[in-house]
């Protein structure tokens, strides 16, 4: 397969572990059949499976609040990373496709894997420790913005507009809203917050780092990516065997709920969406990342009990509508 040009960073939901989350995507987009053509469909309606990849994608904070109820934070990203990786070598075996080759791939790999995987899993964690899951699902819809402040400076093609400031300033507004700036941030924990707004911060540079380093790779988006959390695992089984102490226990729904985020909103997710992209177009398949917060805050309000202030909607409303001036671009001008 032949390296597409490098795209602009996409809106990618927060689990969107593959280090080819970028860069097999757009390959993927780009070896999609042209208009007119024949694409792949899959047993259920895309509409059905965007709907349940939305679901699945938003309760993922939900099932790392409950996970961290009887497992370190480290554990609960290992849990979810194992399942998601034993999932997709599942699907290999089924196809009989090989595992990525080369040690230059690995390389970029187990860096892709410490960005998109390792980091940010253990401080959403981490994060839900002391703030609610709602308000972590909504610090990941920053992650838009975070990508395209660095995009401008990282990646030439990517040129700053007018409209793109406008989207950057309007979705830190939001975060601010979010937080509740004008009270000077009281009942909103700084340690909890900062984690997941960083967490955030990890995904478009690992997004970047990928587009410069892996487009173009050979194999499939499902041979990397599950190449990916195996690295990821190897990461984060060293960490908990480090800073954590073996569970004397494993409670029901802890341990169900990291099997499902590793499971469901990895292997199962990542499968969905890759055939998203390839039916409906990535333009259409990411618009599942304006869903998510909606639905993190949901789940967190009707299953979990959180509270829900009005500025918590109001300044998710206001992110996403940045996030979402910070992906349009100025059609070019016709020639007269």
């Amino acid at each position: 397969m032949s390296a597409p040009a490098a795209p602009r960073p996409t809106l990618e939901p927060p689990s969107a572990t593959s280090a080819t989350a970028t860069a097999t995507t757009s390959a993927t987009a780009t070896a999609t059949p042209t208009a007119g053509a024949t694409r792949r469909r899959g047993l259920l309606d895309w509409r059905v499976r965007f709907a349940i990849l939305s679901v699945v994608w938003g309760f993922s904070f939900l099932l790392i609040k409950v996970g961290t109820e009887a497992y370190a934070p480290f554990q609960v990203a290992l849990g979810r990373v194992l399942f998601g990786a034993l999932a997709l070598m599942t699907v290999l075996l089924v196809r009989r496709e090989p595992l990525p080759r080369g040690l230059r791939t690995w390389g970029h790999l187990t860096v892709a894997a410490l960005l998109l995987n390792t980091a940010p899993f253990s401080l959403f964690a981490y994060a839900e420790l002391s703030i609610p899951s709602s308000l972590a699902g909504i610090c990941n819809a920053t992650s838009p913005l975070w990508g395209m402040a660095l995009s401008m400076v990282a990646l030439s093609e990517d040129r700053p507009t007018r409209r793109r400031f406008a989207g950057l300033g309007l979705g830190f507004l939001g975060v601010l809203t979010v937080l509740g700036a004008w009270h000077g941030f009281s009942g909103v924990d700084a340690k909890g917050t900062a984690f997941a707004l960083l967490a955030s911060l990890c995904y478009p540079i690992g997004w970047i780092y990928v587009r410069r380093t892996l487009a173009g790779t050979p194999g499939s988006p499902v041979a990397l990516t599950g190449g990916q959390l195996m690295v990821s695992t190897l990461q984060l089984a060293l960490v908990s065997a480090l800073f954590t102490s073996a569970p004397t226990s494993f409670p029901l729904w802890p341990t169900l709920s990291v099997i499902a985020l590793g499971a469901l909103g990895t292997g199962m997710a990542l499968q969905m969406q890759y055939g998203l992209v390839t039916e409906v177009g990535p333009t259409t398949a990411q618009m599942v990342t304006y869903f998510i917060p909606v639905i993190a805050t949901t789940a967190g309000v009707l299953v979990l009990g959180e509270q829900l202030h009005w500025n918590t909607p109001v300044g998710a409303a206001i992110v996403l509508a940045g996030a979402a001036l910070t992906q349009t671009r100025t059609a070019p001008r016709k020639p007269a």
